[in-house]
Order: C-alpha cells, then structure tokens, then sequence
C-alpha cells in the first residue's frame, strides 16, 4: 500500500505551460503517474503536449476536477501567487495539494495554511519548498525521481529533499511504500507527525525512516509522539552534526537558538523515544538493513 498518494490518483499541475511544470510533468508521465490536466488561468482552454500526450489546460482547480475528476494537484506557481493558487485549491476540495515552490513569503505560509484549517482541512498540503511524495510504481507528485528506487517496505518522511533522494538510493534493494519530502521552510502543511501517524497505519509499511535538519523543534515534538503512539521501528537522522557553530544553513527553518535545535539535542531526543539514529546517510542505512535483518 502507500499513504496520501497512490495509482487512482488523478493528478492536475498548476503551472503546466511553464518550463519547470512542464518538465516535470513529463517526468512524472514517465513514472506512469495519472496526470490529467493543467491549470493555468491565462491558458485555459487550451492544450498542453507533452510527451505525445495532449493534456487540457483549465482556469482553475475547481474546473479541472469537474472535468477530469482530479484529487491531486502539484503547483509550480511564482512565489507571488502560491498563497491564491492554493487557497483556490482548497476552496474547490481538492484532497491533496503539493507546493513545490520555494521563496514562499512566510506570511503567505500562513494564510494559506489558515485558510484550509478553517475550510475543514479536507485538503491535505505538502510543502511548500518541497521535492513533493512519490509512491514507486505507483505515482509520482513532484520532483523526486522515480527511478532510483523500488516499491517495498519502508516508508521515509524528510525535510530535506537532497537527502531523500540519497536514502531512497542507498536503500533501493528494499524499497519504499512513501516517500514524503515535507519540506524545509519554517511553516509547513504535512509535518513529520502527519506522516509517522500515516505510516503507522499503513500495514505494507514495515519501518519508518525519519530525516530532519538543524533548527526548531519539529523532530523534537516527533520523537514525543513516536514514543506515545508508534509500534514500527523508526531509525532517524539530523543533517547538521558538523554545522559551524552559531552558523544558520540550509533552509530556512534551519535556525538554532542556544542549545535548542542543534542535532545533537535532536539525536538525544529520537533516542529517548527509542528511535536509532545514524549520524551520515550511510549509516541510516546500514541500521534500516540491521533492523529490517
């Protein structure tokens, strides 16, 4: 199985007819991802053609899903407009929306996270600033590639979407049920509780792999949660041990205050909660594969 995306997803791209949509909409396409449409406002109406695939264009999401029955939409939208692009989404009742886009003003993050709490939550976002969620074999949403892996048993929630791509590969004679890339930036919709809770539930998924990054307490409130809900094994890993002290890198999360955010207070709270955490990628590894036996 697979959690939030799998092979009945119809997918639309906000932002078909630019270079970055179109691009990896043809990727997705090669995956074997059902994408069914575009949106563009400007363009609506007409086609978009892709990889010998000639897909509609629409105005909105609201007319996309009225037409093709669409439940995913992956948007490639400027920074300027993702807060109205997703708030539209949300408002037609799309059930999964995947922001790729990066340079999000944090204030736009957060009216538009507003906005689908208070519309229900009935649509699920990932991102913004995110490599998307891939299902191997089944779908792909986003940015991930979709050939340096297989489908199986772990399931993998990453702030970071370079390190994704490494475990994935690393780790791609066992494979993947999920892999959730949720993004880097300081407010983000999918959090790594939301996808632990997911994959917990998810009874193809045999072990967890949680990757998280220097900064806020995100992994720290994960690791709380993990101990009072989680069965599964989890094995984690904090990018930043050799950080320059005082130093903020990466993204724009990534800011360490005191004590309080450094990977090694990280590590010290997955291991409390009985998460093993490797200290490189490839030592995450080798304890998935020494537990998995």
């Amino acid at each position: 199985m697979a959690i939030f995306l799998d092979e009945t997803s119809r997918i639309v791209v906000s932002g078909i007819t630019g270079s970055e949509g179109a691009k990896h909409t043809r990727r997705m396409l090669a995956a074997g991802t059902n994408v069914v449409g575009g949106v563009n406002p400007r363009k609506a109406g007409q086609h978009a053609e892709i990889s010998g695939r000639s897909l509609p264009v629409f105005g909105s999401v609201a007319e996309s899903m009225a037409s093709t029955g669409a439940d995913v939409c992956v948007l490639f939208v400027p920074p300027p407009f993702v807060a109205d692009a997703v708030m539209e989404a949300v408002d037609a009742g799309i059930g999964l929306a995947v922001v790729i886009t990066e340079g999000v003003p944090v204030h736009d993050t957060a009216r538009l996270w507003s906005h689908a709490v208070a519309a229900g939550g009935r649509t699920r976002i990932i991102g913004p600033n995110c490599p998307g969620i891939i299902s191997p074999g089944k779908s792909n949403a986003g940015i991930i590639p979709a050939d340096i892996t297989g489908p199986g048993r772990i399931g993998l929630v990453s702030k970071s979407g370079t390190l994704t791509y490494q475990l994935m590969h690393e780790l791609r004679d066992i494979g993947f049920s999920t892999c959730v890339g949720i993004g880097g930036d300081p407010i983000i919709g999918t959090t790594h509780i939301d996808a632990v809770e997911a994959f917990e539930k998810d009874p193809e998924t045999d072990l967890i792999v949680l990757i998280g990054e220097i900064g806020g307490d995100a992994e720290e409130r994960a690791a709380e949660f993990v101990r009072a809900n989680v069965s599964k094994p989890v094995v984690g890993y904090v990018a930043g041990f050799t950080a320059p002290e005082g130093r903020t890198m990466g993204h724009a999360g990534a800011i360490v205050s005191g004590s309080a955010g450094t990977a090694s207070a990280k590590k010290e709270a997955l291991e409390a909660a009985g998460i093993r955490v490797g200290r490189t990628p490839s030592e995450t590894a080798a304890l998935v594969r020494e537990v998995l036996g």
